[in-house]
């Protein structure tokens, strides 16, 4: 026996179909969400002192594609196309406009009226989102005799059900009504009315993300680049939003009001872009080892780290009866992507190539905040 082969036989031998990929993979994943739940936890405060949320968006969508360029440049520069045609600028406009702009403007603008926790919950309806609009654009299988095709309806009917649940039971009215014994009446509806305004923020943040998601998945077929699409579509995001804040706000490109110093918010834009790009990279990767339904099934650990952290740093305490609503969400998050990888695992051999856009739309966008 060679020196040292005893030692190696005493170590202990994985279980079959386990590796420390796989290991590696989900604390990866679930540290990708919980620093997305941390960042949102530490923007709240922030633009409640008066942080315009669109300089947020020009200035860390800025620094996340600067941060992501370099990778696009090295990793990714055979994969770019020879020239650019109309329809592919066309395509990366719109992403930035919708993907960038739009959908972080909205986010924040939600967040800022409700709490982290209901913002880190809501884009877990995109699943179900995204197989409603890639089913009327003919680019998701719809059969309603298939029972895949049923489960992701009854899931994406659940995800409804447990957003509207938790929006109105978390809401300021519900909170006071399930603690009436033990809390004063609610002062008036400015905050039942900012809550409402702020949950339809981040629905139609969702309906836009479910939208650009299916837009990317049809344009990385045939630009297979993540990395320089994040890093192009965020730099144009970062400029169509800050041109958006120059020509309708008073004070043209400015932070707004906050009572903090500039120092510590392009501080905290630098983290949150050094935080993002990571986050970007490693998804990247994550998607190429296990595909989208993996990764997309540790989303809802962003919402419990947001309610832990909500908790810890904030004192916003998640209402015991909304918790109802955030099992029917998950519940149906979970049942959409089961339905869609089992769908995937039937697919005839003659229809595989027709559906390989299907394939990639339940990627989670590539833009974080």
């Amino acid at each position: 026996m060679e020196p040292g082969a005893a030692a190696v036989a005493l170590l202990p031998v994985p279980p079959a179909g386990w590796c420390w990929e796989d290991v590696a993979i989900s604390a990866g994943l679930v540290a990708v969400q919980l620093a997305g739940a941390a960042y949102m936890v530490v923007l709240a405060p922030v633009l409640a002192l008066g942080l315009d949320p669109l300089f947020l968006v020009t200035f860390g969508s800025l620094s996340t594609g600067l941060l992501t360029l370099p990778f696009a440049v090295n990793l990714e520069r055979k994969k770019w196309p020879s020239e650019l045609n109309n329809r592919l600028l066309l395509r990366l406009f719109l992403l930035a406009l919708g993907g960038v702009t739009v959908f972080q403007a909205l986010m924040l603008h939600g967040m800022k009226k409700t709490s982290p926790a209901i913002a880190s919950t809501m884009p877990n309806l995109a699943p179900g989102f995204i197989f409603i609009v890639a089913g009327c654009l003919r680019l998701e299988r719809v059969d309603l005799k298939c029972r895949y095709t049923r489960a992701k309806i009854a899931g994406t009917a659940l995800c409804l059900a447990g957003a509207v649940t938790m929006s109105v039971l978390q809401s300021p009215a519900g909170a006071t009504r399930s603690h009436s014994q033990r809390t004063l009446p609610a002062a008036g509806a400015r905050p039942n009315m900012d809550w409402a305004v702020g949950c339809v923020c981040l629905l139609a943040a969702v309906l836009v993300v479910s939208g650009t998601t299916v837009l990317q998945a049809a344009t990385m077929v045939h630009f297979p680049a993540p990395f320089t699409l994040c890093s192009v579509t965020s730099l144009a995001g970062a400029a169509l939003t800050g041109a958006f804040q120059a020509a309708t706000a008073a004070g043209g490109l400015t932070p707004g009001t906050p009572q903090i110093s500039l120092e510590i918010v392009l501080s905290l834009l630098l983290v949150g872009g050094v935080v993002s790009s990571v986050c970007v990279m490693f998804q990247t990767w994550a998607l190429e080892k296990k595909g989208p339904v993996v990764v997309s099934l540790f989303s809802p650990t962003q919402t419990v780290g947001s309610a832990i952290f909500s908790a810890l740093f904030l004192g916003r305490v998640v209402q015991p009866a909304s918790m109802l609503g955030m099992v029917l969400l998950f519940s149906g998050l979970y049942v959409v992507l089961w339905a869609k990888k089992k769908e995937g695992q039937v697919v005839p051999a003659d229809r595989m190539e027709k559906d390989r856009t299907t394939d990639d739309i339940e990627k989670p966008l590539l833009f974080q905040y």
